[in-house]
């Protein structure tokens, strides 16, 4: 064979040798293919290396047939026929794809048309239908090669097209497949789609849907999945195939019958089928239908239940069958009835599980495609949902519309099964019926949104925000447990994100940069699509958040275990919206606006700080301040003015006006909460209401608005309301710190407005002239004073008021602006005063007065003392209120008028008081009796008032007539009180003990007659005397109760009279009976004494003591005690120490000792020096009666051994006046086994080195008196300590006369003392 091939290759020569492995003669290969005789085992081997010589050779191939036409048409005609004369099916193939690839290269119209000539011929002489398969399979794959070809054909053999129609009637699905798949061909070309349209609808649309509708071979389907896609590019076609889709408003009752419409039920069969290909392609085929009128062919699909099978292919893994899914069932969320029917709740667990899948697939499309779905299911859900279940009736509320059947069945679910068992589905899906069905689909949707959140890409994360956005509905959460831990975490993710993927600040560009400059823009417009639909999400879990508090089951998570906390509550979930709104949401919208502003993104955000508002109730108050206090109000306005005016933008105007209404009113009823009245509250609610949405002006436009003048005669109040509606907004934004007028500006405004209100006569609203007075007061240090006219028109304005507290604000500006005006002073002073105490909080006063040490701070915690001290006249003022008004104010009054005695030297408002008082004091007294003195609570507090007066004068000064009408109306008033009358008498002891301490040795003789002529006085301290043994003391020493303190006071009173009445000579009405007894017996044993009562009684021992018993005013008696036998004969010595006896002596002396050590390790410095004092009198008076005895007291070696303890307390104990008094007295009665000489030189040692200048007062006199007693002793001092005593001497301050010296006076709780000299 290789030899013949060898001969004819010779003899057609070289010029037909292709080359080929191994070489081709082209000639041979034609003829033997040509040759009847050849059989067919030469004929494949001549056809495969044809085929090879096309593949790889096909320009010398056509170089050397072309020439040639009727040898080209002969090989045509040898191969056409081969394909129709062999049986085998692979054989055909073979011939048809060297046919199909020959004509491709020959490239001319000529040979298609021959193949057409020969097809017909073979169709019309074919005895049955299945040996035209070949013909129809080669015609497909000629069309599908050539495009042309199905342009001559159904133009130029159109005939063809009935052998199409009768394939596709052949019961062999092979045959069948061949046609659809030549039919999809030729719809494919525009020319074929409008020569066959006809066709299609009157002979070809049936016959195809029912060869779909039958076909069970893949190849088949598959083709007709290819005819159908390219009829679904015409909406003519898809038209016909759709012919029994009803009309929408028909589609929601309509009763279809499956074979009505079979396309729908085709396509869902295929979905059915396990073959991901087909399912894709059929889903893919949905799409094409719906998305020529989603609401005029979904219906269709619906009602053949195509929705659930669509959301079964989810579960599977083909990208591609996902996406087609993705994409019919969008178009099919454009339908309602695809949510009144439910599939909604039955696919929403398949696309959660989807999405989980396509998150770990790095398919981007996929995830925004999924998204949307997504995010169209739950924001359709909510929107179309209603009610069919009526609870009062027990049944349907379309019953007319459905049939009488519905009212026998006994729930919601029992009839939502019957309407779509019976064909009528309600206008949405059934709000019985949630679109999340159990708390774990939920928590997975949320888990979802989670991940896709975190997506690095920000087309993804922009569709993920918008599903968050859509899924936060209270439908779609308020199934209990509400998972609000879930919630929290993905609003704080979606906000994060947002804030993470925030543009930074645009830096300048640089020009011809127009394609970069293109992307940031559109980059810059994804951004605040994002940032739109995040605050979408926020204000949207607001939403939920409000609505939720209508339902008790969504309050807290039920199942929480008892003893473990429950995080998962409404109201915890509500406080981290404040929080992440103050944290995050506020930032990034303030971020945003640094860059753009968008009216869509602050109508969102402005509405969800609108919605904050009633989110968390008890902090509405604490937001609106910070909201207030961050200039929110200057924000809204100038978006207002930006976008509001000449009516645009209205969402925005009606959300900005909205939240100026909630802001003002809850700030109104935050700083108005003294006052809070619902009428003006309503009043000013309507006012905001009604104005606010027409107040789009700039700041400059809304002060000439306040200047300009009304029409005359005019019935429009808009422009009174406009500007009473600007004064509220700019009140309270001052309130809070939000000055954004210049106050110089702003005063000239306001101060116009008044005068304009009051030439009209208008009345105006309280809360309107509040606000007025206030921002007068703000601004008055930076705008110039008030003329006569205006301040005339505040004092018209005022006087028609019924009441000041109308118009009162308690602040310290507006108490500034009355005080400052003189005429504003004189004719409301008092009125405003008197409201400032009565709002003012009496603890806050006193906490601020402790913690505030300097002036300046003071000032600005009590803004009334620099007021007062530039207008001592306002004293006046208040003195009245002390009297005049309630306690409580007055006890407001008394703690402002001692701060500013304590902070302010001015003899001359002391003067002023002074004489105020007595004018009060004798109108009281002269008034009033003795219980109505008791009743009156007042009265304590003035008396404690003019207390501080005294005490203020730390000097020694003259009595003038003022102090003595004082002194004497104080005593007669103690001598109208019991002992009871505590409250009345300790300011009163106090002044008359200040009195006698605080003035000169003329002026304190007469204060003593005065108060020792007072018989009730002195019968009153005879009781509190008394008293003291009579009276329970608590069982903590420490502790001074209020009788504690009156009876130190008595007692110390008492002591100052004895003494003064002894120096003075004075003469006595009423003497004061005193049991030295249990005197004595106080101070050795001091059980449950407080410190003070025995500080005052050890000073009465001293006085007694100066006195040596014998007193013309005190009476000195020693009861026995209970039990005891008849006295016996004194000894010598107690007859010398009469009335004490030794024994007492030396127990008081033992006592006094322990007594100085506890209290000097103690610190108590007051029990101290009159311990010290007490013993040295009672030394004087012991070396007066029997030396001995005071030698020998003195002489005690315990006092040496007190005298090293209290060295021992401290390094400088030396300089401690106590000591040196104490070592004073030692050195006095010559106790050289106390101290000796050598401890004498240490002593003078380390004075010498001390700085003399520095010591205080009672120091310096105590070691003046200590080195005068060694000079004046027999103690043998060497020469050079001799002049050492004699320089100190010289160096410390001259002594003056202790008599005429002033005493220190020092306040001890509510006790007065002077210390001992």
């Amino acid at each position: 064979m290789a030899a013949g091939c060898e001969r004819l290759r010779d003899r057609h020569g070289a010029r037909w040798t292709l080359p080929l492995r191994p070489p081709l003669c082209l000639a041979c290969a034609v003829e033997t293919l040509g040759d009847g005789g050849a059989s067919l085992v030469r004929k494949k081997h001549a056809l495969s290396r044809l085929r090879d010589a096309l593949a790889w050779q096909a320009l010398p191939v056509v170089q050397l047939l072309a020439p040639d036409e009727r040898g080209c048409l002969c090989l045509i005609g040898t191969l056409f026929g081969m394909c129709h004369a062999v049986e085998d099916s692979d054989t055909q193939d073979q011939f048809g794809e060297v046919l199909v690839q020959l004509i491709v290269e020959l490239k001319s119209e000529q040979y298609l048309r021959c193949i057409l000539d020969e097809s017909q011929k073979e169709l019309c002489k074919a005895t049955t239908r299945r040996g035209s398969l070949p013909t129809f399979t080669l015609l497909g794959k000629l069309a599908d090669a050539v495009p042309v070809f199905a342009d001559i054909l159904v133009v130029e053999h159109s005939n063809l097209v009935d052998h199409l129609l009768v394939g596709l009637m052949y019961p062999n699905e092979g045959v069948k497949a061949a046609v659809c798949y030549l039919y999809g061909k030729l719809y494919s070309s525009p020319v074929g789609t409008e020569k066959l349209s006809v066709h299609f609808e009157e002979r070809l649309c049936g016959l195809f849907l029912n060869t779909f509708g039958q076909a069970q071979t893949k190849e088949l389907q598959v083709n007709c999945l290819g005819l159908l896609k390219e009829l679904l590019k015409s909406d003519r076609f898809v038209s016909i195939l759709m012919d029994n889709s009803k009309p929408e408003e028909e589609s929601e009752n309509s009763d279809l019958l499956e074979g009505e419409n079979p396309l729908p039920l085709i396509l869902k069969k295929l979905l059915l089928s396990r073959d991901e290909m087909l399912q894709a392609a059929s889903s893919h085929c949905m799409a094409a239908v719906l998305v020529h009128s989603p609401s005029r062919y979904a219906p269709a699909f619906i009602h053949a239940d195509v929705p659930e099978f669509l959301f079964e292919c989810l579960m599977c893994s083909s990208e591609i069958l996902i996406w087609s899914v993705y994409c019919s069932l969008l178009l099919l969320t454009e339908e309602r009835l695809f949510f009144s029917k439910c599939h909604t709740v039955y696919g929403i667990e398949s696309l959660v599980r989807s999405l989980q899948h396509v998150l770990q697939l790095n398919n981007v499309e996929l995830h925004k495609q999924g998204l949307l779905l997504f995010t169209e299911i739950v924001k359709s859900t909510t929107r179309v949902a209603c009610r069919v279940w009526d609870p009062r009736t027990r049944g349907c509320r379309k019953v007319q519309e459905c049939c009488i059947e519905c009212i026998c069945f006994p729930g919601p679910a029992d009839i939502i099964v019957h309407h779509i068992a019976s064909g009528f589905v309600p206008l949405g899906q059934p709000v019985e019926i949630k679109l999340f069905t159990n708390r774990g689909i939920c928590i997975n949707a949320i888990d979802v949104l989670m991940k896709t959140v975190d997506c690095p890409v920000l087309e993804v994360v922009v569709e993920a925000v918008k599903a968050v956005a859509a899924f936060l509905r209270k439908d779609h959460l308020s199934s209990p447990p509400v998972p609000y831990e879930k919630l929290q975490k993905l609003l704080e993710a979606v906000l994060k994100r947002c804030v993470d993927l925030s543009p930074p600040h645009s830096s300048s560009k640089h020009e011809g940069e127009l394609l970069l400059s293109m992307s940031q823009s559109r980059v810059s417009w994804k951004h605040g699509q994002l940032l739109l639909n995040t605050l979408e999400s926020f204000r949207n879990a607001c939403r939920v958040a409000v609505e939720l508090q209508s339902d008790p089951m969504a309050q807290e998570n039920a199942f929480t275990a008892p003893c473990s906390e429950n995080k998962e509550t409404l109201n915890n979930f509500s406080e981290f919206l404040l929080r992440i709104c103050d944290s995050l949401c506020i930032p990034m919208v303030m971020n945003y606006l640094e860059r753009a502003v968008s009216s869509s993104v602050m109508e969102v955000f402005i509405s969800a700080l609108n919605t904050l508002f009633t989110v968390v109730p008890n902090m509405r108050d604490k937001f609106s301040k910070k909201l207030a206090s961050s200039c929110f109000i200057r924000l809204i306005l100038e978006l207002k003015a930006r976008f509001c005016s000449v009516q645009s933008n209205p969402a925005l105007n009606q959300a900005c006006s909205s939240f100026l209404c909630n802001l003002c009113l809850s700030l109104y009823s935050t700083t108005e909460k003294e006052r809070t009245s619902s009428q003006e509250e309503q009043e000013m609610s309507e006012l905001l209401q009604k104005s606010l949405p027409q107040l789009n002006y700039t700041v400059a436009e809304s002060l000439l608005l306040l200047a300009e003048n009304p029409e005359p005669l005019s019935l429009d109040q808009s422009l009174c309301n406009h500007q009473h509606c600007f004064i509220l907004l700019l009140y309270f934004a001052y309130t809070l710190g939000d000055r954004f007028v210049p106050e110089t500006e702003l005063f000239l405004a306001i101060r116009n407005f008044l005068l304009l209100a009051q030439d009209h006569r208008d009345c105006l609203p309280p809360y309107i002239l509040r606000a007025v007075l206030y921002l007068l007061a703000v601004c008055q240090d930076k705008g110039k004073a008030l003329d006569s006219r205006s301040l005339c028109t505040i004092k018209r304005i005022l006087d028609n008021l019924p009441d000041l507290s109308l118009v009162y604000i308690h602040c310290p500006l507006l108490l500034k602006f009355f005080l400052h005006c003189p005429e504003l002073m004189g004719r409301f002073g008092h009125q405003v005063l008197q409201l400032w105490f009565s709002w003012e909080d009496c603890n806050h006063m006193e906490t601020e007065e402790a913690a505030f040490g300097t002036s300046d701070q003071l000032n600005n915690a009590n803004p009334l003392l620099p007021i007062l001290k530039s207008n001592s006249s306002i004293l006046l003022i208040l003195l009245d209120l002390v009297c005049s008004s309630s306690v409580e104010v007055a006890q407001k009054v008394l703690m402002t008028l001692r701060t500013f005695l304590e902070k302010n030297e001015d003899v001359f408002v002391c003067d002023l008081l002074r004489s105020q008082f007595l004018q009060i004091l004798q109108q009281l007294l002269v008034e009033s009796s003795s219980a109505s003195l008791q009743a009156n609570r007042n009265l304590p507090i003035l008396l404690s008032l003019l207390f501080l007066v005294q005490l203020r004068n730390k000097g020694m000064r003259e009595l003038d007539s003022t102090d003595f009408k004082l002194l004497h109306q104080v005593s007669n008033l103690c001598g109208k009180c019991r002992p009871k009358d505590i409250d009345l008498l300790q300011p009163s002891l106090n002044f008359l003990y200040c009195t006698l301490h605080q003035t000169t040795p003329c002026s304190q003789q007469r204060a003593v007659a005065v108060l020792l002529s007072n018989v009730s006085l002195l019968e009153l301290l005879q009781k509190l005397l008394e008293c003291t043994w009579m009276w329970s003391f608590p069982s903590e020493p420490t502790y001074l109760s209020s009788e504690d303190a009156l009876l130190s006071s008595g007692w110390l009173l008492a002591a100052s009279l004895l003494i003064y009445q002894h120096r003075y000579n004075t003469e006595v009405h009423q003497t004061l009976s005193v049991d030295l007894r249990q005197v004595l017996n106080a101070v050795i044993f001091r059980n449950k004494k407080p410190v003070l009562l025995l500080v005052s009684i050890v000073q009465f021992l001293r006085a007694i003591l100066q006195q040596n018993f014998s007193s013309l005013l005190v009476t000195v008696v020693q009861n026995t005690a209970q039990g005891a036998t008849q006295p016996q004969p004194l000894s010598l010595e107690d007859a010398a120490l009469h009335p004490l006896t030794t024994q007492q002596v030396f127990s008081l002396v033992v006592s006094l000792q322990n007594l100085l050590v506890h209290v000097y390790l103690q610190k108590d410095l007051l029990l101290s020096q009159a311990v010290v004092a007490c013993l040295e009198t009672l030394l004087e008076y012991l070396y007066v009666r029997n030396q001995d005895v005071a030698l020998h007291v003195a002489s005690q070696p315990w006092h040496r051994f007190l005298l090293l303890t209290l060295l021992s307390g401290s390094q400088k104990s030396i300089l401690q006046p106590e000591i040196l008094r104490l070592m004073t007295l030692f050195l006095k009665y010559q106790s050289s086994n106390i101290i000796s000489q050598k401890e004498i030189g240490q002593i003078l040692q380390e004075v010498a080195e001390a700085n003399l200048v520095e010591l205080p007062e009672a120091t310096s006199r105590a070691l003046h008196l200590f080195l005068c007693q060694i000079q004046s002793s027999r103690c043998q001092v060497e020469p050079v300590q001799a002049r050492t005593i004699q320089t100190l001497l010289e160096h410390l301050p001259q002594q003056t006369n202790t008599c005429a010296k002033h005493q220190d006076i020092v306040c001890v709780g509510s006790v007065t003392i002077a210390l001992p000299q």
